[in-house]
C-alpha cells in the first residue's frame, strides 16, 4: 500500500500545481503533460480525484473505522 499512497500524493500534487497555475498564469499543466490531447487530459483528471479519495480514505480505514477486507476476527 506504500507505493499506492506515493503515486496518489504524487498525483495530488500535481493537481494542485495544476490549479495554482491555472489561477496564476491561466496555463494548465495537464494539457501541457498531455500534449493537447483530451481522453489523456479526462485520464490524468481521474486520477487525480482517485488519488484525493484514496488519501481521505486511508486514515479513515488506520483508524478502524472502515474496513474494505473484511479481515475482522471470527470470535
Amino acid at each position: 500500500m506504500r507505493v499506492i499512497n506515493i503515486i496518489a500524493w504524487i498525483l495530488l500534487v500535481i493537481g494542485g500545481l495544476n490549479w495554482l497555475l491555472i489561477g496564476l498564469f491561466a496555463w494548465n499543466l495537464v494539457t501541457a503533460i498531455s500534449f493537447g490531447v483530451g481522453i489523456i487530459s479526462s485520464i490524468i483528471y481521474v486520477l487525480v480525484g482517485l488519488s484525493a479519495i484514496w488519501l481521505l480514505i486511508v486514515p479513515i480505514m488506520r483508524a478502524g473505522m472502515i474496513n474494505l477486507w473484511n479481515d475482522r476476527d471470527s470470535h
